[in-house]
């Protein structure tokens, strides 16, 4: 039966991911089958989790899925597995703005799962006793079952966080120093992604590892881990609820270093589906697989990718014909910029009368969005949640009608011929008959 535990912190910045990531490769590597997943719409941390634990990242979002669909896909994620290692997102109980849906505490509780708070010594002593406190008795249904303190300045410094660890009454797993080398480089949206980073976030998840391996108790670590409550596990093609028409067309999904912004359950569900699935990286690929019925575009960083990306006019000149064709085409955020005719004035497919900039604002919040057209991907009327997460802006140089509206913002996105673009990131999981439509429309 596998376990799980869910690493959070106070407030981001803590370093949970530094112990998160870490903890998973030290389990991995010393014969431990580690399930990785991530709470939130974040893209970029399961990139590392899947190299430290040898299996994909996935994500848990309650706002985005629904919170009855947190369990059986956390067992989908699991099978197989020893242990769930659930790295949390901002503050234990931060989530959506407006009520809280979709923290770190909300997913514990929907899994069953003590939480591991990793705490920020730095320039803290005695007051991180109240703080424990605090967190430990806000919310009665959270179990806040250990701590691990981070950049810890010498063992004196351990010395008293241990003693106000103590008087609370919780159990100190490890205790890491600071250790500047474990950066890994940002930039405007978060993280470098590991798929981009190469050898370098290989380097770094070692790094982790030896960390957490020195300073963590990972058997005390371990014991703690609550087993997985019994029940449904997420299957795609139970969730597609339907029987899969005859004929398997060819889906290609934008992967690689530039689109690496999506959810394993996506191609999961494809291939549930019908579809045949293949990933075509547009830095290397020059066209797309023979007999290609669809394309799905992920987020990603095309602009920090765009001079290699609109010097491969072949495969540009393949999409574009494609969607010319009227086949389904499905983008988000980074997939809408290179359908675009331009981004920061370097020419890309141009399926999309618009041009794309980076900004210098950011955009950022769940949606409850509707979709205002019906298209290969959705019905008219089909009201959805979403994610942005953006510093760029697109400007329209043509009619084409827009794809989703949303309370307090102009409508968003494009619906034009078969292709559904938008900064819109949806979780596949949450509204899986738009998959089903989607390879429909392939056919």
């Amino acid at each position: 039966m596998t376990r799980a535990l869910v690493i959070a912190a106070p407030a981001s910045g803590s370093g949970k991911t530094t112990v998160a990531t870490g903890l998973m490769a030290a389990l991995t590597r010393r014969g431990t089958a580690v399930a990785p997943f991530k709470i939130g719409p974040d893209y970029i941390d399961p990139g590392y989790h899947g190299l430290a634990a040898g299996r994909p990242g996935r994500n848990l979002d309650p706002v985005l899925v629904g919170a009855e669909r947190i369990g059986p896909l956390v067992r989908h994620g699991s099978a197989g597995c020893e242990v769930a290692v659930v790295e949390g997102v901002m503050g234990l109980f931060d989530g959506r703005v407006s009520d809280g849906a979709g923290s770190t505490a909300q997913v514990a509780g929907l899994i069953g799962a003590p939480v591991v708070l990793v705490v920020d010594g730095r320039g803290q002593s005695r007051s991180l006793a109240a703080l424990l406190h605090g967190f430990r008795s806000f919310d009665p249904g959270t179990t806040v079952a250990g701590v691990i303190l981070n950049r810890v300045g010498s063992p004196r410094h351990e010395e008293v966080l241990r003693a106000a660890c103590d008087e609370v009454g919780l159990p100190v797993l490890g205790a890491l120093p600071r250790r500047a080398e474990l950066a890994v480089p940002s930039r405007h949206l978060g993280l470098v992604t590991a798929v981009e980073h190469g050898p370098a976030a290989l380097a770094a998840v070692d790094a982790m590892a030896e960390l957490v391996a020195a300073h963590v108790d990972l058997d005390a670590v371990l014991a703690l881990a609550e087993p997985l409550p019994q029940g449904e596990t997420w299957d795609p093609a139970a969730a597609l609820d339907a029987e899969r028409p005859v004929g398997r067309p060819v889906a290609a999904v934008l992967g690689g270093p530039a689109f690496s912004f999506g959810y394993a359950e996506h191609p999961e569900l494809l291939a549930a589906a019908g579809a045949e699935v293949v990933i075509v990286d547009p830095l290397r690929d020059e066209t797309l697989p023979a007999g290609t019925g669809g394309l799905v575009l992920p987020g990603g960083f095309p602009e920090e990718h765009v001079a290699a990306l609109g010097a491969n006019e072949k495969l540009l000149l393949a999409i574009r014909e494609l969607a010319a064709a009227g086949a389904p085409v499905r983008a988000e955020c980074g997939g809408l910029l290179y359908l675009c005719r331009e981004l920061d004035g370097v020419p890309l497919v141009g399926a999309l009368d618009a041009s794309a900039a980076m900004t210098g604002r950011l955009t950022l919040g769940y949606r409850d969005a509707v979709a205002l057209s019906g298209s290969t991907g959705f019905a008219a009327g089909e009201r959805v949640p979403g994610h942005e997460f953006h510093h760029c802006a697109v400007t329209p140089r043509g009619g084409a009608t827009p794809a989703w509206g949303w309370r307090g913002a102009e409508p968003e996105g494009f619906v034009v011929g078969g292709v559904h673009a938008s900064f819109l990131h949806t979780h596949p999981a949450g509204h899986p008959g738009s998959v089903a439509r989607f390879v429909a429309a392939c056919r």
